[in-house]
């Protein structure tokens, strides 16, 4: 995890082919300190980490982001009005490489649509 205490998985289950996971962030993480005093925002690049580290659940490896071909911040997530995301994701693997199409979805709609690519590390 790469922000100690940020979030925790609240439960994961399987549809066809689509992880859905549901997380509660800790709105009272250092991080909304400085982005943004009263006004707290979640980064956009903390909601792509949390599709890597759901993809590294999945497949139980490290991996390294290669590269995103369609990332799209459709809302804000306001910790204090969105604790709760459904991260939904699509995950293939071909030649090493890891295939996500994910999305995360809130009380309000969708937050974030993600296609992105993973190199697996060695251990």
């Amino acid at each position: 995890m790469l922000l100690k205490d940020f979030y925790s998985v609240l439960g994961t289950k399987q549809e066809g082919k689509k992880n859905i996971t549901q997380i509660e962030i800790n709105k009272k993480h250092a991080i909304y300190n400085g982005h943004f005093p009263g006004r707290p925002v979640t980064p956009g690049v903390i909601l792509m980490q949390l599709f890597k580290e759901e993809v590294e659940r999945n497949c139980g490896c490290t991996l390294e982001f290669k590269k995103g071909s369609n990332i799209k911040f459709m809302a804000v997530v306001d910790p204090n009005k969105d604790a709760v995301l459904n991260l939904e994701s699509e995950i293939e693997e071909t030649n090493g490489e890891i295939k996500l199409k994910g999305i995360a979805r809130n009380l309000e709609g969708i937050s974030l649509k993600i296609n992105s690519f993973y190199k697996k590390l060695e251990s």
